[in-house]
């Protein structure tokens, strides 16, 4: 089903920015507006490779602005294209006075969980070494994990945050974003490898994204040198976002779970990310906080509030 995707002016919408900047990639949208096509069919109208046109089609695809499925087809199983988003709106500005809108943000370094349930393939690093070894879950309690910069598991399971909540009784919330960078968890890589990743906040289930892959084509901006070329490499900016009208993730709306369908209200906040049981494709999760990756930055929780009324003299 097409949605309708909201940018706003930060760097999380980034990737449908640059996503549209292509001729080859706008006149792939015009083309599947008539009718879904696959990579072979879009390669053909455009005058491009098959392995070209598959990278096109990823990018509009991590972009939120194109989905496609797998189907088996008379010369093996082929990737039927069409569009994933109705209309485009960009928000310079919002219809409150900015002046009164604050925030407060809280980093989550990728270490910092209170609690996880996984299985092998697993494992942690620093920016300097790895965490004991490979494929061990016992030392996911190792002291030394608040230093880790990357996390990863495989198949199904869940990684828990704890975020203290700094808003007082008389600011009143008006959104909720979590962005972080995020990727499959894959048999050494490969970049088309779903998960559905699912992100729970105070024990409501906000929404399920579907990471497209486990990425190594290439080494991660930040990634460190020593980090060996055959492992995770880098990750998907996405910015996952709470307001009163739903939860929409890079703009896309996922859910109808609504800010005021959260108890924001708690000392603590609870975020767990989990790739679940019942889950469809069960592809595991990369986690990449500061120093891995391609954005050099931790998980980070952002809630946006308006200060009350002054109290009358």
């Amino acid at each position: 089903m097409e949605q309708d995707l909201s940018l706003d002016l930060t760097e999380a919408s980034l990737p449908v920015y640059e996503a549209l900047a292509s001729p080859v990639r706008l006149r792939i949208l015009r083309l599947l507006q008539d009718k879904p096509m696959n990579v072979k069919e879009l390669a053909a109208a455009c005058s491009l490779s098959s392995a070209i046109m598959t990278m096109h089609v990823r990018k509009l695809a991590e972009a939120g602005l194109l989905r496609y499925e797998l189907v088996p087809g008379k010369s093996g199983v082929q990737k039927i294209c069409q569009p994933a988003a109705r209309s485009l709106q960009v928000r310079f500005a919002d219809d409150l006075p900015p002046v009164r809108r604050k925030s407060h943000r809280i980093e989550l370094p990728v270490g910092h969980y209170s609690d996880f349930r996984i299985e092998p393939t697993c494992g942690l690093a620093t920016t300097e070494s790895v965490i004991g070894s490979f494929d061990d879950p016992r030392y996911f309690w190792e002291p030394g994990r608040i230093s880790a910069a990357i996390l990863w598991f495989g198949g199904k399971g869940f990684v828990e945050y704890k975020a203290p909540n700094y808003l007082l009784s008389s600011q009143r919330p008006l959104e909720l974003t979590l962005t972080l960078e995020v990727a499959s968890e894959a048999p050494s890589t490969n970049n088309h490898f779903p998960s559905d990743i699912t992100f729970t906040l105070n024990g409501v289930k906000l929404c399920t994204w579907t990471s497209p892959g486990d990425y190594g084509d290439r080494p991660g901006k930040f990634t460190p040198e020593w980090w060996s070329p055959f492992t995770n490499q880098y990750g998907l900016l996405k910015q996952l976002r709470v307001t009163g009208d739903g939860t929409f993730m890079d703009g896309l709306k996922l859910s109808e779970v609504r800010l005021q369908d959260i108890e924001l209200r708690r000392r603590e906040w609870t975020l767990r990310l989990s790739v679940e049981e019942d889950a469809v494709h069960r592809g595991g999760m990369t986690l990449f906080g500061k120093g891995f990756g391609n954005y050099d930055e931790n998980m980070a929780l952002e809630v946006v509030y308006e200060d009350g009324e002054p109290s009358a003299p």
